[in-house]
This record gives C-alpha cells, structure tokens and sequence, in this order.
C-alpha cells in the first residue's frame, strides 16, 4: 500500500483515474479501521513518536481525486457540499460509539475506537485517530492527523490542532489519560505525554516556552523537536514580566503555561469524576 500511494501521490490530478480511485478507497477503508496512522509510537525516537509521511500523502490524494457534490439530506435547511472522497464517516451502534444528537460531524477517514463518546457540537476531521474511551465534549475539534490517545477527556472548547501539511511535520499528539481543559489549544505539533493535565484555557504551541516550576526548567520546541509536555505534568495558564524596555516600564506580562505540579492522588480523585460521564 505504501509503494502504491507514493506513486499515486506523484500523479498529476489530471491524470488520475478508476485505478487510483480505487487504491484510495482501499486506503481510506483502513484508515477507519486505525490500520494505518499519520503517526504511531516508536519508542527509539526522542518524543516517543514518529511520521508517517505516507500516509499523510494517501490522505491528500484522496483531495486531489474527489470532486465537490452535493451530500445534503435537505439543501434547503442544511446544505452540504464537500468532496465525494470525504462523506461523513458511517457509524452502526455496533461501532460502540456514542454520539448524542445536535450537531455533531465526524468526516470519513479517520479512527473512532469503542466507547469513545462525542458531545454536540464537536468535529473529528480525516486522519484523525482517537482511541478507546476518549469523550470528545461539546465545541471540541480533534483536527486532521491529530492522534488522541485512550480514555482522554477533550473538555468543552478544546482544540487540537491539525497538522497534514507538510507531509513530514509531526501531528498534534495527546497521550493516554491525558486531561485537556475546557478552551485549551494545542497545536504544532505539541506531544503531550500520558496522564498529563491542561487546565482551562492552556494554549499549546511551537513559539510558547513551558515553564516547569517543579524542576527549574523551560521546556521550549527547536527546529528539530516539537514542544513535549512530559508525562503527568499538570499545566496551567500563567504569565511572565517583560524585563525590559517599554514593556517593563508599563508593567507588560506575557502569556505562558506553568508546570505547577506533577499529578497526585487528589489530582487524580478530581479526575475521576469525569468517569461517570462515560
């Protein structure tokens, strides 16, 4: 499949045709089994992760060969007009998802594993993978590729970043158990790291440093590494003094997310709350 979906990528969209429509389908057909990921655990790199490229160019084939049509089930309350290779995503209650009514959308191409619940209004988009008992809540975006892990919660207004272009770039990664508070973004590529917590309103990005308090130390992405979150940190919104020019002199402070602490039994008792929503 890989060999086939490089050669096809490489195909001017004039000239693809039934057989890379075919290929395509094949391909998107695993991508909703989570057969093939845009990124999957390899323990020998330095964030615990790695790209595949390939995969990422299967995803912007299946672009390339769709034309626009009309999906509606009424154009006049509820148009829809998108490309034929990216329908919304078929589910039967023998997928073991729960998806309570009022808005919800979950595109076609991407991994929806058992008992992971979808609040309304939230979105999954194509490439995507999120794992068992993860709860997507209400206004959250899991965006392209991005890869959640199992029993996450996503609160209310999360956004994690989609990242399909360029092909080589790492996803947005979020880790078993992670805890996303409500209004938090992640993107870039961030890796946040098992069992780790964001409170509300955390943005998460490649310019943003993280200051870890409880080890004295500033945790900032390079040219080479996307930011790490590590492994049950727990994150909070702070902020950091100008310390110089105007900026000082007005009393300027900046946004910054602050390890406060690493998780705990009475972190984790208030976590466990969120398990009778399940």
């Amino acid at each position: 499949m890989q060999t086939a979906i490089e050669a096809a990528f490489q195909i001017a969209a004039s000239d693809l045709g039934e057989a890379e429509q075919r290929l395509f389908q094949q391909f998107k057909a695993a991508l909703n089994q989570g057969k093939y990921r845009a990124a999957e655990p390899d323990a020998s790199t330095s964030t615990g992760w790695r790209v595949n490229s390939w995969v990422k160019k299967g995803i912007l084939l299946g672009f390339r060969l769709g034309q626009i049509v009309d999906m509606s089930v009424d154009v006049q309350r509820q148009p829809f007009f998108d490309k034929a290779t990216y329908p919304v995503k078929a589910f039967t209650a023998q997928s073991g998802v729960r998806i309570v009514p009022g808005g919800s959308s979950i595109r076609d191409g991407c991994f929806v594993g058992r008992g992971v619940t979808c609040m309304p209004p939230m979105y999954i988009n194509a490439g995507a993978y999120v794992d068992d008992g993860t709860m997507v809540d209400s206004h959250a975006l899991v965006g392209s590729c991005a890869q959640i892990g199992k029993n996450c919660h996503l609160s209310a207004a999360a956004q994690i970043g989609g990242v399909l272009e360029p092909v080589g770039a790492l996803p947005v990664i979020i880790e078993d158990e992670v805890m996303v508070g409500g209004n938090c973004g992640v993107y870039e590529g961030t890796v946040v790291k098992r069992r780790a917590v964001l409170g509300s309103g955390v943005i998460l990005n490649r310019s943003t440093p993280v200051y870890d308090l409880v080890n004295e130390r500033v945790l900032v992405a390079t040219d080479d590494e996307p930011l790490v979150i590590p492994a049950e940190a727990v994150v909070v919104a702070g902020a950091r003094q100008v310390s110089k020019g105007i900026g000082k002199e007005w009393g300027v402070s900046l946004y910054t997310p602050v390890i406060v602490k690493y998780r705990d039994q009475k972190t984790d008792g208030k976590l466990q709350l969120e398990d009778l929503l399940r």
